[in-house]
């Protein structure tokens, strides 16, 4: 017998909710990459890489060029790990479910977190391998958790980018770091107490998330989870392209419901729709990773190297990150409007879908364009701004990118597609660290011509939501020219 929907409705919420905790608390840490590099650097990590040398007046410095780099060499590797294995890791879930995907990410990050945990300044190069294996698992955190969105049927999206904020956000967890390492707590019993924290992912992965994959759309008296009582399972279904879909956890068998023609996972692979998606991650992550990886260089040299100075810009930076999960489901809301609405005559769903999508892709291209522009003036005090915009740019890109491929293709090839479109933008990322030895050489540490350049790499982001929106266009014609011919 099916359970009440009472409880479907609290087992639900609770998965909404503590997923969103997860999200927010452990997810996307890596990305507060600039608060740990403070908490490092007292700790004399790379230490030995500084180097005295001479002042413009002849007065004695300490050259910390080469640390700089290092831990910028560490940042470049995490962030093209986090996108380039998410494909295996994409397929991964589409093929094992939810429970496999969980554990192999949780193994990662609890690896990770010990693996900081026991480095020291002698044991500095333990950070490689740690940075890379918390980025991967906290991504699987995030790509087993956006599922969730549909639960919630015509709020799918607005989930979906709550939880990508939320993952932005989780980004303030070093900033926590660094605030206890402050006041006397090292950084191996902060760290040791995150690896114990795997405990509730885990329970959390058995009692609130379904063996497989969450369906969309949702079949009737769908449950997932540990369950009284005998649970009906269907089959699993056999898509027309000859792909095998996870079977619901609990739904009744129907055996007369229609078959759906879905595109292949090659041609959606091959889609403009893809190819144009694809460009308009990757020259704004590029941007983003870029001055992530840079701040802490940038605001020495904007603060003349004072560290009161720089720590009291990084906490505000930090700070800001909190504000992800805040920002980012208005992208939602703005690709969710057209929900309860009626739509155009002969528009299907995934149509009117696709036209809402416009707005979010053009307005986060905007974001990165002014961001970009800030961060590329040498004033120091606006670079609060910077930040504000920062946050607001990155919740809308990766809460926007999950919405967007969940919205314009099969959901059967969800994991796999967003796995590959993160790996191809994790190689076009790579190319932060020669913008940054750029910088460092020969542009003698004025990072003005790169960041110009970057800009105008930006502007080429607009053409993705022209592109769909004049595809948009087209169909509306097509209807039109139709019902005028019948």
């Amino acid at each position: 017998m099916p359970e009440p929907q009472s409880k479907f409705s609290v087992r639900r919420c609770l998965t909404f909710a503590t997923g969103l905790l997860e999200c927010l608390c452990f997810a996307g840490a890596v990305f507060g990459w600039a608060a740990l590099v403070f908490v490092l650097k007292e700790d004399r990590y790379f230490s030995f890489l500084c180097v005295n040398g001479t002042g413009v007046n002849g007065t004695q410095t300490l050259d910390c060029s080469a640390q700089d780099e290092q831990f910028s060499l560490i940042f470049t590797i995490a962030s093209f790990m986090n996108n380039f294995l998410t494909l295996p890791n994409g397929f991964l879930f589409d093929r094992f479910g939810t429970t496999v995907t969980r554990l192999y990410g949780i193994f990662l990050y609890t690896m990770g977190t010990l693996m900081v945990a026991f480095s020291s300044s002698a044991l500095a190069y333990l950070l490689f391998p740690a940075l890379s294996f918390l980025a991967v698992g906290g991504i699987l955190l995030l790509m087993t958790n956006m599922q969730v969105g549909n639960l919630f049927g015509s709020r799918r999206s607005t989930i979906i980018t709550l939880y990508n904020g939320a993952f932005d956000s989780s980004s303030a967890l070093f900033l926590i770091v660094k605030l206890l390492h402050e006041i006397g707590v090292s950084l191996r019993a902060a760290f040791l107490f995150l690896s114990a924290c795997s405990v509730i992912h885990i329970l959390r992965t058995f009692f609130l998330l379904p063996r497989n994959l969450i369906p969309y759309p949702l079949p009737d008296r769908y449950t997932y989870g540990v369950s009284c009582g005998k649970s009906v399972t269907a089959s699993a279904e056999v898509a027309a392209n000859g792909e095998a879909l996870p079977a619901a956890e609990e739904t009744p068998l129907t055996n007369n419901a229609p078959v759906k023609q879905e595109k292949t996972f090659r041609e959606c692979l091959l889609s403009r729709f893809f190819l144009w998606h694809l460009l308009w991650l990757s020259v704004m992550q590029l941007r983003h990773y870029l001055f992530i990886g840079t701040l802490n260089p940038m605001l020495q040299r904007l603060t003349g190297g004072q560290p009161s100075l720089v720590s009291q810009y990084t906490n505000a930076f930090a700070i800001t990150q909190l504000c992800g999960v805040l920002c980012a489901p208005w992208n939602g809301l703005i690709m969710d409007r057209h929900k309860g609405k009626p739509r155009a005559a002969g528009e299907t769903e995934q149509e009117a879908d696709l036209r809402a999508t416009v707005l979010s892709l053009f307005l986060t291209a905007l974001q990165c364009v002014l961001f970009s522009l800030c961060a590329s003036t040498p004033y120091l005090p606006l670079q609060y701004l910077t930040f504000i915009l920062q946050v607001l740019n990155r919740s809308f890109l990766y809460g926007g990118n999950a919405a967007f491929i969940s919205v314009a293709f099969p959901s059967c090839h969800f994991g796999k597609l967003y796995g590959l479109v993160m790996v191809l933008s994790a190689v076009f990322s790579l190319l932060q660290y020669p913008c940054f030895a750029l910088v460092k050489g020969p542009l003698g540490g004025d990072p003005l011509y790169v960041n110009v350049g970057l800009t105008l790499l930006s502007v080429l982001a607009f053409m993705h939501p022209v592109f769909v929106y004049m595809h948009c266009r087209n169909l509306a014609s097509e209807r039109a020219k139709s019902k005028a011919s019948s």
